[in-house]
């Protein structure tokens, strides 16, 4: 089961590594273009309502949700009950985006209003625009997403792993075919078209492959299977927990800032995705359907080792890239967005922004994995009841911040809230799980935070007494000291995973 999780690991964290160099090529692309001012601020303001769509509809928890249902008929053999169960949550499903993304679409210009009023009328407008040409990729997102989770609960990676990739590629060329000319709008339409081609089209081309049976006339609202998945989707549905509703809340109080403050938020938010999801998210796909199957069988004790060790290796990872990250964000930002778009201060904000946001990023990592412990027992009500008690007791936390410290406010309440939310929530799984529930996690901490702490005062000790540099150079001098010293100092506290981390490194670079 393991190494089924480590291959599949492997697999999702190449995929999202490139998906976020992709990405990076994208947010470079997309700030050459629109630069941090009025036209940025649109284009990042306007997947806010699409993502909303997307977490009424359970896109976050689908495969999540499906997965332990799927799997449930492959394990008695009833290939045929299986196939049944995903024609009729899949029909039934998009008819239901077909529906709320047509009312979202009609009522989106009041929406708009009362999300961004900081937002001018004229730029309220086109936000609108942009908005409706981003909305139906989400029927194009939570379908393939369902038939990624065939593939996924087969153990069959490639094809969901690509998708993203794909996605991505799409929004760059949809920017360099529309240029300055099209402005954000080029931008919009290669989200809607690469969202068609790669979130959809490639699962559904691999589970054709794999022998995908989907019953386009299966309609039945009594099913089993279909009143399961929605019951244990309800939670997410009406729950505002913190991870699906920061980003907006973010933006919402950022409209009010001054103007390119929701541009170089996200432009730093996505910088921090970088690790985030390499370290996180890969884990969390990766390991979910191994852990689902080990609770289905009772394997309880297997189940939570396999859990807390990959929730200790991703901090491990994880804090050693926020610490590189912090000491070197504005370089990063040079390279990536140059300076005929963007002045000195704007980078130095940046930077700025994506440090204090990075405070959060092992936290924003962690749940993934966490959330995961309770979604195995397919749990869905504590998590989201937790992150939307979280999110109720922060929201003022975000506007009280960004009245008194504008957008480096707001940064620091989101890396705050995040982190609040984890440590409930590990609490919470301790409980709900019994005496084999994860533990050694205090012990990770007590040893990687010192770690964290020089690597970053090295890092930000160095960036003082250097001579005036290139910022590739600068940033790889700063964060290469952060790192150096990051990884001395896990050594020197013996942390445990390090040696068997070396262990594996020394072995591929033996093989090669």
């Amino acid at each position: 089961m393991s190494r089924a999780v480590g291959l599949a690991s492997l697999l999702y964290g190449v995929s999202i590594l490139l998906s976020r160099i992709i990405g990076l090529v994208r947010e470079a692309v997309i700030g050459r273009t629109l630069g941090a001012g009025a036209q940025a601020d649109l284009y990042k303001a306007s997947f806010v309502l699409p993502d909303f769509l997307n977490y009424l509809l359970a896109g976050g928890v689908l495969s999540i949700v499906f997965i332990p249902i799927f799997q449930a008929h492959l394990a008695k053999g009833d290939d045929a009950g299986g196939w049944r169960a995903f024609s009729v949550i899949a029909n039934a499903l998009v008819g239901l985006l077909l529906v709320a993304t047509a009312g979202m679409w009609a009522l989106a210009p009041w929406i708009v209003g009362w999300v961004f009023p900081g937002f001018s009328a004229g730029g309220q407008a086109e936000l609108t625009g942009l908005v409706r040409i981003i909305l139906p990729a989400q029927i194009f997102h939570l379908t393939g997403g369902l038939i990624s989770a065939t593939l996924q609960a087969r153990d069959k990676h490639a094809m969901p792993a690509l998708a993203p990739l794909v996605y991505t590629s799409g929004i760059v060329l949809g920017g360099l075919i529309g240029g300055e000319a099209a402005g954000a709008h080029g931008f919009a339409w290669g989200v809607l078209v690469g969202s068609a081609l790669g979130p959809f089209g490639l699962p559904l081309w691999g589970a054709l492959r794999a022998g995908l049976r989907w019953d386009l006339t299966a309609f039945d609202l009594r099913h089993p299977d279909l009143r399961r998945y929605f019951l244990l989707s309800i939670p997410v549905m009406l729950g505002f927990s913190v991870v699906a509703l920061d980003d907006g809340v973010i933006k919402h109080y950022a409209s009010s800032l001054a103007e390119g403050a929701v541009a170089q938020l996200d432009y730093a938010r996505n910088l921090m995705k970088v690790p985030m999801g390499v370290f996180g998210l890969a884990a969390g796909m990766a390991a979910f359907p191994t852990l689902s199957r080990l609770m289905a069988q009772g394997k309880r004790d297997e189940a939570w080792a396999t859990l807390v060790k990959a929730v200790r290796m991703m901090l491990l990872l994880a804090l050693g890239a926020q610490a590189a990250l912090t000491v070197s964000a504005a370089e990063i930002a040079e390279v990536i967005w140059g300076t005929r778009r963007f002045s000195g201060d704007q980078l130095a904000q940046i930077g700025l922004y994506t440090g204090v946001l990075s405070l959060g990023l092992w936290a924003w990592s962690a749940q993934m994995l966490v959330g995961r412990g309770f979604y195995a027992q397919q749990n869905t009500w504590t998590p989201t009841i937790t992150g939307s008690a979280v999110m109720a007791a922060a929201f003022p936390l975000y506007g009280w911040a960004a009245g008194r410290w504008g957008a480096v406010g707001l940064a620091g309440a989101s890396s705050a809230t995040i982190s609040l939310y984890l440590v409930v929530l590990t609490l919470l799984l301790r409980r709900t799980a019994g005496p084999t529930a994860p533990g050694g996690l205090l012990d990770a901490f007590a040893r990687l935070v010192p770690a964290l702490a020089l690597a970053v005062a090295a890092g930000l000790g160095l960036g003082q007494v250097l001579p005036p540099l290139p910022a590739l150079v600068r940033g790889a001098l700063t964060g290469g000291a952060a790192l150096s010293v990051y990884g001395l100092a896990v050594w020197a506290l013996r942390v445990p995973e390090v040696a068997p981390l070396l262990a594996k490194v020394k072995r591929k670079l033996g093989r090669g």
